[in-house]
């Protein structure tokens, strides 16, 4: 055998390597329509794989393979934290979602999704909107998150902040002994969807707020919304957020805003927020750790947008979704105290909790199958 051929046998498993903690890595390409997309399923031991859909202009093929490779393990993680039925998985379309978008891309998208038979489920995520995945629908059933007036279940900020409020008063009980979200001071980073309707919660409870948003328009109407209520609300600018003399940091924008440049501003006690992927990295979990910062898993306190995505496949029903987000609660709380208890940081605790409700699970249930016409799903 020559050496080039050789080499090129490495590099074909050395791709087999990358996926190996994955069921199914799925690339597609349609020339019609310029679409490029891989999906990944990560692991369908609790059910059909569940993730958003990204859409971003990715340098070369092996940036978007990593990317949907880590953001479906994530998923896996999220939705055994979240105990809903369904297992990790996460779509990525390479391309520019500001020049790239047309109906017929997301309709041959939908006809990728359809041909996996179940097996996946997908909607919205960053560079992709609730309209896209209209299209995408005409091709297949397993989509999520599209407008109410298509079936879906609205607007998923509702139940995402009363769970990132279920985890601050968790975060709360572990630090002061009690739950209640009034007598504690917050610094609010990002004043979005979730972040003001987190804001204005606290305010209503007569919380002390440290608040920056770029959108000056967010910033006033929170200013405002505190006039009518006992809280406060102190504007600050930019990165002034991380060094605020606050009880608890709330991240609500960015992702990688725990890093070696911030840590050593935080004068918080402890960090629970919306934002996806908070820690730069995991040895920045270890030093929030070492500085006796409580930090909240981010893919725990934000799950209530998929718990709500997720509901969809009963039938949406918002108030089921809202009883269940309150669970985030009980949750957060354990993962707490299970970091204390085993001296860990609680990104490893809240991991080995969703690693043992996998593995529970694979003991009497280790593949799903849509051949299975699972009780969950009305519309089997």
């Amino acid at each position: 055998m020559s050496i080039l051929k050789e080499s090129s046998i490495d590099q074909d498993f050395a791709l087999l390597d990358k996926i190996s903690e994955h069921e199914q890595v799925v690339f597609c390409n349609d020339k019609n329509t310029g679409l490029r997309a891989i999906i990944a399923i990560h692991n369908t031991t609790l059910g059909p794989a569940l993730g958003g859909c990204r859409m971003q202009p990715y340098k070369n093929l092996d940036e978007a393979l990593n990317d949907v490779l880590r953001l479906s393990k994530g998923m896996s993680y999220k939705c055994a934290a979240a105990d809903v039925d369904f297992g990790g998985g996460k779509a990525v379309i390479i391309g520019d979602p500001l020049t790239d978008k047309t109906p017929e891309l997301f309709r041959a998208f939908g006809q990728f999704v359809d041909s996996l038979g179940g097996r996946f489920y997908t909607g919205t995520d960053m560079g992709t909107t609730m309209d896209d995945f209209i299209h995408a629908k005409k091709e297949t059933k397993h989509i999520v998150g599209v407008p109410e007036a298509f079936g879906g279940s609205g607007d998923s900020s509702i139940p995402t902040a009363a769970g990132v409020l279920g985890g601050i008063r968790a975060t709360n009980q572990m630090l002061f002994g009690k739950d209640d979200l009034s007598g504690v001071t917050y610094a609010i980073q990002g004043l979005g969807k979730v972040g003001f309707k987190v804001a204005e919660a606290l305010l209503e409870e007569g919380a002390n707020l440290y608040v920056t948003d770029i959108n000056e328009s967010s910033v006033m109407k929170i200013q405002e919304k505190a006039q009518t209520t006992r809280g406060s609300v102190t504007v600050v600018e930019g990165n002034d957020i991380y060094s605020q003399e606050a009880d608890v940091f709330i991240p609500c924008a960015l992702g990688g805003i725990v890093n070696d440049d911030t840590i050593d501003k935080f004068k918080v006690k402890a960090i629970a927020g919306s934002a996806n992927n908070q820690l730069l990295s995991e040895q920045h979990g270890e030093r929030l750790t070492q500085k006796g910062i409580l930090f909240a898993p981010d893919y725990i306190i934000n799950s209530g947008g998929l718990i709500q995505v997720a509901d969809e496949l009963y039938g949406a029903n918002k108030e089921r979704v809202l009883l269940k987000t309150k669970e985030i609660y009980s949750v957060i709380l354990r993962v707490y105290k299970e970091a204390e208890l085993n001296q860990i940081t609680t990104m490893n605790a809240a991991n080995k909790i969703c690693e043992k409700v996998i593995e529970n699970r694979g003991k009497r249930n280790s593949f799903y199958s849509p051949s299975t016409k699972p009780k969950w799903d009305i519309r089997n």
